[in-house]
């Protein structure tokens, strides 16, 4: 194939004509490899998917550099949970650009995946992948350098019901892991595009989740995050009764690990009996994410939730009622069409009462494609700003209260690094994940868990001395 011939590649039932690429000269290290930089925007599993990217460029003889550096290649692992979300992707990948003209320059996840022209017209991208090629990566990348043109491969998503295995062999940081046993979701809310990006839910084999986990342990880890797009509906698509709870039992009986997390889930999880199979687990975190949404009921009917808010709060009560010192947090979302002054109060005053951990503030952002980009009543911008201000700082309240409560405690501390700037003093965090300073730390405890005295509280954070 000659530098100037076009590629023409299809994605769901779109043609896309794709830039001709110019000639990409490598930048090579000292040793003679090609670099490669990441810039990973949006969730959890996200980041796990980069750094199983890494790996795979490793294997092949690459070195991995900062994303702020120059580079024989650019990665950026994308977001489209919001419109601001887009336009980060795009800035990044603009940046990248700067940064070196003639490097190869990859655009994988989320928004390539719904918007596949959109990111193939974006100046200097070379290859265009989606949620479900990852894996692929360097094959790609490699195929654009060597080729000379331009690599594009999303899929239709929605029919894809298989678990795309990225493991990761081994982990730069040495402390916690997130480890991916779910992709995909079945809710279909009205603001979201998750199921486009990621398509339906499909759990990865328990065996495989135990035996990475063996392999964590081995390596020395002392705490996994079990992530997902949607980790409570973990084994739905699998034979045999797998469920979260059955797998986080088989986890308790192993050797090694001694924190379990779960990441996002949603409160109808919470049921008495899940709760008393969890009271009898001492490695799971008593931390958890319970995405709210709203407080209102009218709102969360608009928005397809599938619980009220007084289903939500009877989670939150079970919880805080039989695990000790649960931590909680959760996500709101302001000015939802059609959520009146009423019906925001209603919400400001819930959170107010049930006094959570801490609320991430989101403003209603209209995703094409989705129902509530298309319904009445869009709320104005500064309608949204000042509700947002409004939880913003009833936020800080609850959190900073949440913290304070813990001044004088003896908590375990997980101690992960080393305060950038404040010589001698170390951070981690505590099973509840609450970040603490640690004022009279040293290097050879990170990576293990210490007994720590809470003397003060700074808001978002809390100082120990060691006991």
């Amino acid at each position: 194939m000659g530098e100037n011939q076009m590629k023409l590649v299809r994605a769901g039932n779109d043609k896309i004509k794709l830039k001709k690429l110019s000639n990409k000269e490598p930048i090579k290290n000292t040793e003679g490899k090609s670099l490669v930089a990441f810039a990973t925007l949006g969730c959890r599993v996200n980041h796990y998917e980069t750094e199983a990217m890494a790996e795979k460029f490793i294997r092949e003889g690459y070195e991995v550099t900062d994303f702020e550096s120059f580079a024989d290649v650019y990665v950026i692992n994308t977001c489209s949970v919001t419109n601001m979300s887009d336009k980060k992707s795009r800035q990044i990948i603009s940046r990248a650009r700067r940064t070196n003209e003639n490097a190869i320059i990859a655009a994988v996840g989320c928004y390539s995946q719904v918007a596949p022209e959109e990111v193939s017209k974006i100046q200097g991208v070379d290859v265009v992948l989606g949620t479900r090629n990852k894996g692929d990566i360097v094959y790609y990348v490699n195929k654009a350098k060597d080729e000379q043109r331009p690599q594009l491969m999303v899929g239709e998503v929605l029919k894809n019901k298989q678990f795309e295995e990225l493991n990761i062999e081994e982990y730069q940081d040495k402390t916690r892991a997130f480890l991916k046993i779910q992709d995909g979701c079945n809710r279909f809310c009205a603001y979201c595009l998750i199921p486009y990006t990621r398509g339906t839910t499909c759990s990865k084999d328990p065996k495989k989740v135990l035996d990475e986990i063996k392999k964590l342990s081995e390596h020395g880890f002392k705490e996994i995050i079990l992530s997902g797009i949607h980790t409570a509906s973990y084994g739905v698509d699998l034979e045999g009764n797998v469920t979260l709870i059955t797998l986080l039992e088989e986890i308790e009986k192993m050797d090694g690990i001694e924190r379990v997390r779960i990441g996002s889930i949603e409160p109808s999880f919470f049921t008495d009996e899940v709760i008393e199979k969890m009271k009898k687990m001492n490695k799971l975190c008593p931390q958890f994410h319970l995405s709210l949404q709203s407080g209102c009921d009218a709102t969360l009917k608009r928005m397809n939730r599938r619980y009220t808010a007084k289903e939500y709060e009877g989670a939150v009560n079970r919880i805080r009622e039989n695990l000790k010192d649960a931590s909680i947090t959760t996500d709101v979302i302001v000015g939802f069409p059609g959520e009146t002054d009423e019906e925001f109060n209603e919400t400001y005053e819930y959170l107010k009462r049930i006094k959570l951990t801490k609320t991430h503030i989101f403003k209603f952002s209209p995703r094409k494609g989705t129902k509530a980009a298309d319904m009445l009543n869009q709320i104005d911008g500064t309608v949204k700003d000042k509700r947002s201000k409004a939880l913003i700082k009833l936020n800080a309240k609850n959190e900073g209260d949440f913290s304070e409560s813990l001044v004088g405690r003896e908590l375990d501390v997980l101690v992960e690094q080393e305060v950038p700037n404040k010589l001698g003093v170390f951070e981690g965090y505590t099973r509840n994940y609450v970040k603490v300073e640690i004022l009279d730390g040293n290097r050879d405890m990170i990576g293990k868990i210490i007994s720590c005295k809470i003397i003060s509280s700074n808001g978002e954070y809390v100082v120990g001395k060691i006991i």
